[in-house]
């Protein structure tokens, strides 16, 4: 004799639960990927947890970029990003916007005589360079008004032996 149980399984799509710190305009320190230590500011959050953040590009080099919001440290210093383009941003939070171009590369004699040279720089869509600069155009204005934030966002967080980061505030 064969049972057969068969368990329903319910999964839904839950929002991600986002922490009461991570408010649009926050400063944030990176503390994962390639501009680990940065500071950058929070624009929007998106699905799945994932935070869209920005340098500005023009203070510390950290373009438009999505960051899964456990690798983020919320410092107390707000900005006003009230002025920064809504449509703009909107762009900039589809999924879409951050997908990479395939490339067709097919394996030629061409491609094998290359291999030797060194490959060509990567260049930047001028929309997406465009999108950068017009958010952080009036990010750049909100900062100017306040003494120091733009060397505060400028210089790289770091630990150092005896730093106690939970009694740090932060």
């Amino acid at each position: 004799m064969i049972f057969l149980c068969f368990q329903q399984v319910r999964k839904t799509l839950r929002p991600a639960k986002v922490r009461e710190s991570l408010q649009p305009g926050t400063v944030l320190i990176l503390l994962a990927g390639r501009f680990r230590g940065k500071r950058v500011i929070l624009l929007k959050h998106l699905d799945q947890g994932v935070l869209l953040v920005t340098g500005p590009f023009k203070i510390n080099g950290v373009p438009l970029r999505r960051v899964n919001a456990r690798y983020v440290i919320a410092t107390s210093t707000r900005i006003d990003i009230s002025s920064v383009d809504q449509q703009t941003i909107e762009k900039v939070s589809v999924p879409d916007y951050f997908t990479k171009e395939k490339k067709a590369e097919k394996k030629t004699e061409e491609a094998f005589f290359k291999q030797g040279e060194k490959p060509e720089k990567k260049k930047v869509a001028s929309a997406r360079a465009s999108d950068q600069k017009a958010i952080d155009q009036s990010i750049l204005a909100s900062i100017k008004k306040e003494n120091f934030l733009g060397s505060y966002l400028a210089t790289t967080f770091s630990l150092r032996n005896g730093d106690k980061p939970h009694e740090m505030k932060w």
